[in-house]
């Protein structure tokens, strides 16, 4: 039912009212919602024993993860979660094996079909999280950061500096040396958990779970407000259309206007019907100045972050003097020459002239309208999403 409402409020051009609909939500009204993990990092890191470990299974169950040192994965493997509502769990591909280069790992899985992430790492952090980590936040998406077999760890530096082991001081340099790569990525407060698969009990694994179960409903309503831009792509692209379908009739009445032995007539023809059809576009689509402030009030930011996402903005009606000016001016003043001698070729010139200069303008114009109002759309719903970050 809210989707209606938030497709009927697009559709009436009321971007405000759409992010009301969505802002009446309670996080509770989002347990019915599915979320896709995607449990992702280099060949051999421990993401097949991570998710065992998460369902409560051992390598060899049934509805286990296929564990290994070969990775032989060439598909992401689903596993729902037995212990949270509405989750599953996707085992994908290693990271930076022959099957999978590390330059197009994200194209080839696609990763833009998953919710959330897990990376799992099982060294130091290094360039090769660092770029999944920039993918993903580039995705506008949310991840922990796992590091594996933090057992193994331990254990090496047991051996190595046996007087001087500190377990917890040893944990606490993981975490720290992880948290920093992250950060230094652009990732505020990022969340950290050293691990191991085969001691659940362990380590930062039962925090990993509590973290988990903990934001689920705001990791869902991340999830949904990240999909309404697609929700409102259609509806947008409808819409376009149908005003698209209009141009011709007004290119057409600009060129009858136009053919009128009147000097200047056509390009003032042209000027104005630009000018009244792009405020048209802006108030049908609810990027004008006064939906605007509507919007930016109920998101609680400045205009002028809905308007600097803006590229429209830049054809204003003053602006079309020189565009006009220059596409129309040099044919307008042949159309108008040639009337003295040859009137039936001027007003064919000039008729032509503006017929398709206002069809490519307007049309231009209102491609632009249209990808500002996605555009404007995404900037309030990344607003949305930030208050519950």
């Amino acid at each position: 039912m809210a989707l209606d409402g938030f497709r009927t409020a697009i559709h009436h051009g009321n971007l405000a009212d759409a992010i009301s609909i969505v802002q009446q939500r309670t996080p509770q009204s989002f347990n019915s919602h599915t979320l896709s993990i995607a449990v992702t990092g280099e060949s051999g890191s421990g993401k097949s024993s991570l998710i065992n470990a998460m369902l409560g299974l051992h390598a060899g169950d049934e509805g286990a993860a296929e564990t290994g040192m070969l990775d032989t994965m060439t598909e992401p493997m689903a596993y729902p979660d037995p212990f949270l509502p509405g989750i599953t769990l996707w085992d994908m591909p290693g990271m930076g094996t022959s099957y999978f280069p590390l330059n197009t790992y994200c194209e080839q899985l696609n990763l833009s079909r998953f919710d959330f992430f897990i990376i799992v790492g099982s060294q130091r952090f290094r360039s090769e999280h660092a770029r999944l980590v920039r993918e993903i936040q580039r995705m506008g998406k949310r991840l922990y950061f796992v590091r594996s077999k933090a057992d193994m760890d331990l254990d090496a530096s047991r051996r190595q500096r046996p007087s001087s082991y500190n377990e917890e001081r040893i944990l606490e340099q993981i975490r720290e040396d992880c948290r920093g790569g992250i950060a230094a990525e652009g990732v505020g407060h990022p969340k950290v958990f050293v691990v191991s698969s085969w001691e659940p009990n362990r380590y930062d694994f039962p925090l990993l779970q509590q973290t988990l179960k903990a934001e689920l409903l705001h990791l869902k309503r991340h999830a949904f407000l990240l999909s309404l831009p697609a929700v409102a792509s259609p509806i947008i692209n409808e819409k376009k259309a149908s005003l698209k379908g209009k141009v011709w009739k007004t290119a057409l009445f600009s060129c009858l206007l136009a053919a009128i032995p009147v000097p200047g007539l056509a390009f003032l023809c042209t000027f104005f019907s630009f000018r009244k059809h792009l405020f048209q576009y802006y108030s049908s689509f609810g990027v004008d100045d006064r939906a605007l402030s509507a919007l930016a009030r109920q998101v609680g930011n400045p205009v002028w972050e809905l308007t600097a996402v803006m590229t429209s903005l830049g054809t204003t009606p003053m602006t079309a003097l020189k565009l006009l000016s220059d596409s129309v001016g040099a044919a307008v003043m042949v159309a108008e020459y040639s009337w003295k001698r040859l009137p039936l070729f001027g007003a064919m010139v000039s008729g032509g002239v503006s017929l398709v200069t206002t069809y490519f303008i307007l049309q231009k114009c209102l491609a632009s309208v249209a990808d500002d109002t996605q555009r404007v759309l995404s900037k309030a719903l990344e607003a949305e999403r930030e208050k519950t970050n």
